[in-house]
């Protein structure tokens, strides 16, 4: 640049001015370089597009202005000063906001912002158990719920049915939905979408979740596997449920009272409040009674779990109280 300067003389001044025109506008380059070398892609490419722009603008703004006297001093100010400002601008703005350049954010410009709607769907075992409007309530269970219209018609007909257990089953399901609808800040939705090609329930449920991008509430264990199996998120109960049973270890105490005699001589039979069986050795004399025991084995089956525990000593002298056996609680359909 130096070199080239002082051969081309782009001032009329003497050798060394131009020389140090050179190496000034040399210095800017590398300096402009330097700057480049660090800088991202996106924000480089933006900056460009912005100083196109900015440069097709003030072009464009000349132009029109061909009905004014370009002799006034006035006029080749505001000219001039339009070509400088507007790309320069333009350069700036777009090296600043190069990242809208990235994918991500170009495809977030045609996207909807509003928080996206999650979807839980309820299958009709899960509605005739009960369960789930306590866990709706506690607000344990977010987003919307979900009730397909083909669920609602197979409540409807085992409330209609003539055997008195299902007849009370389907009630008790219509009467959990009612009673969910009516909870403040709960949002139920009776869907209409419907599957006519597909004739099974539960996969009319599986082909939905996947329309709806959701989750399937449920306790049926052939349900919950085969959603799994075709990618469907499945919100179990029963294995919420499990998983809130308080965890004992052997060696701990336990306060319980003895509702019954186990299936091995002297056992005797306890219930937790979750419904976790409870079999206490030396414990069926004791029938009726309320006394602390020590966990000697906790046992996990496919049917729940069992605690093993034995009587701490001096726990069934006459301090403790009895109480009428009709009055103990009684085990769950987990245990």
């Amino acid at each position: 640049m130096v070199y080239a300067a002082v051969l081309v003389h782009p001032v009329e001044a003497p050798a060394w001015v131009n020389a140090a025109v050179g190496l000034a506008v040399a210095v800017a380059i590398a300096f402009a370089e330097a700057r480049l070398h660090d800088a991202a892609a996106t924000s480089v490419l933006g900056g460009l597009l912005g100083f196109s722009v900015g440069l097709a603008t003030a072009k464009a703004i000349g132009s029109s202005l061909f009905w004014a006297n370009t002799s006034d001093t006035r006029v080749q100010f505001f000219h001039s000063l339009v070509i400088l400002i507007l790309p320069y601008l333009g350069l700036v703005t777009g090296a600043r906001k190069g990242e809208w350049l990235e994918p991500a954010k170009l495809a977030s410009l045609f996207r909807d912002t509003r928080p996206a709607r999650r979807h839980r769907l309820l299958d009709t075992s899960v509605i005739i158990d009960g369960r789930v409007a306590e866990i709706v309530e506690t607000g344990f269970l977010d987003g919307t719920l979900v009730v397909p219209q083909f669920v609602l018609k197979e409540l409807q007909f085992i409330a209609d049915s003539p055997d008195p257990l299902k007849r009370n089953r389907g009630r008790r399901g219509l009467d959990i939905l009612h009673r969910i609808q009516k909870m403040s800040g709960v949002e139920v939705v009776i869907s209409d979408l419907d599957f006519p090609s597909v004739k099974d329930v539960d996969m009319k449920l599986i082909e939905l979740a996947r329309s709806l991008a959701g989750k399937i509430v449920t306790n049926d264990v052939n349900l919950n596997k085969v959603a799994q199996l075709r990618g469907i998120e499945v919100l179990n109960i029963n294995e919420l449920a499990a998983s809130l049973k308080p965890v004992v270890l052997p060696g701990e105490q336990m306060h319980v009272f003895i509702s019954k005699e186990g299936k091995e001589p002297n056992q005797g039979v306890a219930y937790l409040d979750d419904g976790t069986m409870v079999v206490v050795d030396n414990g069926r004399k004791l029938i009726g009674r309320n006394l602390d025991i020590a966990v000697t084995s906790v046992l996990q089956t496919t049917a729940g779990r069992m605690i093993f525990g034995r009587i701490l000593d001096g726990a069934a002298s006459g301090s403790v109280e009895p109480r009428p056996v009709s009055s103990s609680p009684r085990p769950s359909a987990n245990a």
